[in-house]
This record gives structure tokens, C-alpha cells and sequence, in this order.
């Protein structure tokens, strides 16, 4: 474990110097993806449950069932829970475990993104729409053709065109993928092959489907060689997100096992993207995963930890703290539980 890791460490005395407090504390929430729509701000969160099932690598005991939308008239306002926005069960495709999720909007349509396992096992993501920013989502019949694995969050660009950026190693299944073909018989390569990338694909017009064969992401170190599968403080795990800033795409993502999340910086959406450092150390519990949304003139970095369960792994609270960047446009790493902070 890197010398950051926490978790050795008093997760009772972390809790008490934690730099922010859980948004909601009547349930479990994970995964924020964090939007301005109409001036107001929504958090689209898993809903984490306590499923009864055993821990294992391939994250079965994260056995979430359903979503809810928060909002927040501003980052310093009550966090309200506008209810059940859609539940695996009104999805015609999916079976279980509706992980981490993300949303967009377009001409006064509201898409909810979700993956979700189907029967046979196999995570795929689907879209479920919505006149209302909070939902009630209605899914589409169908999962997105082409898609696979788990973590969709979507970019809008500023011409208008929207992107989706998915993937996840171990139990997210993207090991089991080369140029989009799933085979059972394939694994994460070795340490010393370059690390798999996220995938991306530019989404149709109406946003229900694919526009284009999606495309691996190169995620490159500072000698334009990419990252090795063995550098796992560094390589892409699980998470993705993207925000432009000062005309440049910055992809961030979290290491998964080593618990970090890193960024790196490209020209395009596409990237490729170089590894540029890490913007949230380790927090209380195994996952870590955020987005980053511009309010009010301001950057905000949502993320959870497991301190509000104390340290129960797959009971998370969101939380948001601000980002801040150097005159660089390098983003000041955050100590989630007020240590000293590192520019990286």
C-alpha cells in the first residue's frame, strides 16, 4: 500500500479531522456525479444497501438496487432527496446491481445513465429519460448496443456533442475486453504491459446510443509512454470523469487498489491524456470515486467516503470540498482528512 493509504489507520479520529461533512445522512450514497442544470445543483449517486452479500474482489457485495437524485439550490445549501428515481426493476434488461451512474441534458430531456448486470452475469449500461432533472426516469427497453462494462459519465463538449467515457477493472469486467469483444479467457495484462485504458464513444443525437465504435483511452506518463498495468498508482482503475478547463480536457479517474484519484490532461476528448497527479488521497473505505462540476465561477470536486458507516466498504456517503488549481492549471492535491496539502 502507497504511505498515504488510511487503512491502518483510526478511522474514528480520521472522521473527526474530515475537511467535509456527508450531504445526507439518511441513507447510503457513492459515486456523485455532479451537475448544473437550469442554475441548480444535481447529484446523481448510487443508493448504497446492505445486500447481506460476502465481500469479494468482483464487488458482489455492492448490491445497490435503485437511484435517487439529490439537488441543492448552491454548494453551501441542505442537501434535499427527491426520491426514487428509477429501480432495477423497471428495467426490462437488467437484474441487479446498479452501480455508479451519470446524467445529461438535452433540448429539456433529462438521461440517466446506469450499468447494471443483465442475467447471464455481464455488466452493460443503459439510458432511462426523464422531462425532470430529478425523474421519475422511464428506461429504455434496451441496454445501449455496444456497451459494456460499467461507470458511464458523460462530457458535453462545447459544440454541443456528447461523449461517454466507461470502464472498470476486476469486478467492473473490463479485463475480459479487447477491441470491445468480451472472451471469458482474457485477463488484465501483466505488470509490465501497458495498463488497460477507459473506453470512449461519442453518443448519438437523440443520446440513446452509440455514434461510433467505441475507443480505448491512452493514458500516457511524462515520456509519452503508456502507463503500465503494474503502476498501480498511476494507471486507470475504475471512474472516469472529464471537465475542460482553460481550453484543455482533463480525464480523472481513480486508481482503484491504490485508492487514488489521479488526472491527466489531453487536447481532444479522445486524448490521448498524460498523467499529471493526484487530486484526492485516500479516504476512509476501499472505493473512492467523484466528478468535478463548475458552480458558480467555482471548481468542486464530489466524492464519498465510508465514515459516516464507520468504515463499512460499501455503505459510502458523498461529500464536496472545493478544487483548487495552480497558476499552471495543475490541481492542488486534497487530503480528505485535513493533513498538509501536496502539490504533485
Amino acid at each position: 500500500m502507497p504511505e498515504d493509504s488510511i487503512e491502518n489507520i483510526d478511522f474514528l479520529e480520521l472522521s473527526k479531522r474530515a475537511i467535509s461533512n456527508p450531504l445526507v445522512n439518511h441513507m447510503y450514497t457513492a459515486d456523485p456525479s455532479a451537475h448544473v442544470f437550469n442554475g441548480k445543483i444535481y447529484i446523481y449517486p448510487s443508493h448504497d444497501i446492505d445486500a447481506g452479500i460476502p465481500f469479494n474482489d468482483n464487488g458482489d457485495h455492492f448490491g445497490m438496487e435503485d437511484y435517487h437524485v439529490i439537488s441543492m439550490e448552491n454548494v453551501n445549501a441542505e442537501a434535499v432527496d427527491n426520491g426514487l428515481a428509477l429501480h432495477v426493476n423497471d428495467v426490462p434488461w437488467a437484474e441487479r446491481q446498479m452501480w455508479a451512474p451519470d446524467a445529461a441534458c438535452k433540448n429539456g430531456k433529462y438521461y440517466l445513465y446506469f450499468p447494471a448486470k443483465r442475467t447471464n452475469g455481464i455488466f452493460q449500461i443503459g439510458v432511462a429519460i426523464s422531462d425532470s432533472p430529478t425523474g421519475p426516469f422511464t428506461p429504455e427497453p434496451e441496454a445501449i448496443k455496444g456497451s459494456y462494462t460499467i461507470d458511464p459519465a458523460v462530457f458535453e463538449d462545447k459544440d454541443g456533442k456528447h461523449y461517454m467515457y466507461f470502464g472498470g477493472i476486476w469486478g467492473g469486467q473490463l479485463q475480459k475486453y479487447r477491441n470491445n469483444k468480451y472472451d471469458e479467457s482474457n485477463e488484465e495484462p501483466s505488470s509490465n504491459e501497458p495498463a488497460l485504458g477507459p473506453i470512449v464513444a461519442l453518443l448519438s443525437d437523440d443520446m440513446k446510443e452509440f455514434a461510433e465504435e467505441p475507443k480505448e483511452i491512452k493514458i500516457l506518463d511524462e515520456n509519452g509512454a503508456v502507463l503500465l498495468a503494474g503502476d498501480n498508482d498511476r494507471r486507470f482503475f475504475e471512474a472516469s470523469w472529464v471537465h475542460k478547463y482553460n481550453g484543455k480536457y482533463y480525464f480523472s479517474y481513480s486508481t482503484g487498489d491504490t485508492h487514488f484519484i489521479c488526472y491527466a490532461i489531453g487536447d481532444t476528448p479522445y486524448g490521448p491524456f498524460t498523467y499529471k497527479g493526484r487530486i484526492l488521497n485516500p479516504v476512509i473505505g476501499w472505493t473512492s470515486h467523484h466528478s468535478i462540476c463548475e458552480i458558480e465561477n467555482e471548481w468542486y470536486l464530489f466524492y464519498h467516503d465510508s465514515s459516516l458507516s464507520k468504515g463499512v466498504t460499501h455503505l459510502r456517503s458523498i461529500k464536496v470540498t472545493k478544487i483548487e488549481y495552480n497558476a499552471d492549471g495543475s490541481i492542488v492535491t486534497i487530503d480528505p482528512y485535513d493533513r498538509k496539502r501536496n502539490k504533485h
